[in-house]
């Protein structure tokens, strides 16, 4: 059996990076995990082949080979995903979809022949016995939640890992929170499930002996779900093997605001090798959190917390939401104030949107304001319902947000700002990777010689060398980071225009 699995195109988004990708002269951030790990659970007698299209095209003749076509793909892959699947249609090539957006729309997919969805660990074996007996059905959901600890290793000789900026691995599934715009809690439950210890180190043992050194992003919701387990065993464990190994990997994560409030879980997650974290702010109104059941931010001081956890020596990279029914008119300025003064460097603000299976679509729906669907995407103007506050000051207001936060001036300062903060455990340990010395003579010729922003370049680059010389690279790839955002956040705030009746046109649309 041919098996060729897809993964869709991602559009420029904040997550992409796309612009610094072509820097450090790689192709895309991370490979697609769940198609992965789908392929390591496939016979392996089956001949496999996957195609990243957010690394090369693909060729009809690669469609036509395949026995089956597998697709996975989120939300804000829609649009290539569906023209993967229009492709193989026209070629009589079977289709095989799952992942978040199938299991939220799949409706709206009738021409997929065979629709796996929830978990792969659930669902995927049902489907492939039918298969091999000659029955297979069009729709298979699993309404039970998987047991982590049978997840195989992803197949990782499926890619080049030289393409991506990272490599990326599963701990846990699901989040204790259960916040009203969020779709984790109905993709995966409230109820954490981990990984066995053993499963963990051969994850990252399978990447090391594949000869990667560098970022490795663990794509956990919210990796510190069970404390206790990460400070008893997990973490202990992690800090033996890096410092066994020669420390090949620095990790990053999402985690909630409250990992404040733990000091000695920030000093094994540093010692351990993580550096960065990223933290749904969402918002420095406290109303906003009341509002949307996002009980971990509220009735705290949201500004001394980022900046306890990036002195505990952990950079926070930060969400943040407009449009809230509680927002006061002053909640632009309000976000503006509290990034410049957290020193959150990655901000990504967007407006709310209202994903189908949260409960703020099904609360929107009783309200008769919903007004389509969501793209997925946080960065981009397509309100998918009414909002409390007038639509024109909304926009103009996520605009004057984005304009302020990634205008040279204020991005840098945050620069400064950060690395001024942040307090990490080994500043002189830096993962070299191949193309990064070319970033630096990049970023010289096109942000130092080229670009507006090139006085604060320089201001940033020779501060850092007096100042903080053993976090410079650091200081570099934020500057790089910068003119990424800054390409997005022009292309959010020109991607469309109110008419005089303020209803909002999108390029490829209207409501």
């Amino acid at each position: 059996m041919n098996i060729l699995l897809v993964y869709p195109r991602h559009p420029d988004s904040f997550w992409s990076f796309r612009y610094t990708m072509k820097f450090i002269g790689r192709k895309a951030s991370f490979p697609p995990l769940g198609l992965l790990t789908v392929a390591a659970m496939l016979p392996a007698a089956w001949d496999k082949k996957l195609v990243d299209l957010n690394v090369r095209s693909l060729d009809d003749e690669e469609l036509i080979r395949a026995d089956y076509v597998f697709i996975s793909a989120m939300t804000i892959q829609r649009e290539s995903a569906r023209e993967v699947i229009t492709r193989c249609r026209q070629l009589g090539v079977k289709t095989v979809a799952g992942g978040p957006l199938f299991s939220a729309y799949h409706a709206d997919f009738p021409e997929v022949d065979h629709l796996v969805l929830g978990e792969a660990e659930v669902t995927l074996r049902p489907f492939l016995q039918d298969l091999e007996n000659g029955t297979a059905r069009h729709l298979y959901d699993g309404g039970e939640r998987a047991e982590m600890r049978i997840s195989p290793i992803p197949l990782w000789e499926l890619v080049d890992v030289k393409s991506y900026a990272a490599m990326n691995i599963q701990y846990s599934r699901g989040c204790p929170f259960d916040c009203e715009f969020c779709d984790i809690t109905a993709l995966f439950g409230r109820k954490l499930r981990t990984k066995a210890l053993p499963q963990l180190v051969a994850e990252l043992e399978s990447l090391r002996q594949l000869g990667w050194r560098g970022a490795v992003f663990i794509v956990d919701d919210n990796f510190i779900g069970d404390r206790g387990r990460l400070k008893r065993e997990i973490l202990p464990a992690l800090i033996a093997w890096m410092e066994e190994k020669g420390h090949p990997f620095y990790f990053y994560t999402q985690a909630s605001i409250d990992l404040a409030d733990d000091d000695r879980l920030m000093e094994l997650m540093v010692r351990a090798g993580f550096e960065e974290v990223f933290i749904g702010i969402e918002t420095p109104h406290d109303d906003g959190h009341a509002e949307s059941g996002k009980v971990q931010n509220s009735n705290r001081d949201l500004l001394a917390s980022v900046q306890h956890i990036q002195r505990a020596g952990l950079q926070v990279h930060g969400g943040f939401i407009v449009g809230f029914d509680s927002d006061p008119p002053t909640i632009f300025d309000k976000q503006i104030r509290f990034i410049q003064e957290s020193g959150i460097v990655t901000a990504m603000v967007g407006l709310l949107s209202a994903m189908r299976g949260t409960r703020l679509y099904e609360r929107l729906d009783r309200e008769g304001r919903l007004r389509g669907e969501s793209s997925g995407s946080n960065t981009s103007i397509d309100l998918n319902f009414v909002p409390r506050m007038p639509p024109q000051t909304l926009f103009d207001g996520y605009r004057a947000i984005l304009d302020a936060i990634y205008s040279p001036r204020n991005y840098y300062q945050r620069v400064i700002r950060l690395l001024s903060e942040y307090r990490p455990m080994h500043p002189g340990k830096y993962h070299y990777q191949q193309g990064y010395f070319g970033a630096l003579c990049k970023s010289i010729l096109f942000l130092g010689v080229l670009g507006r922003e090139r006085l604060y370049y320089w201001q940033l680059f020779f501060w850092s060398l007096a100042r903080r010389p053993r976090l410079f690279p650091l200081a570099i790839t934020y500057a790089v980071y910068g003119f990424h955002f800054r390409k997005v956040a022009e292309q959010v705030t020109a991607s469309g225009m109110f008419n005089n009746s303020g209803a909002w046109h999108e390029q490829d649309g209207h409501f």
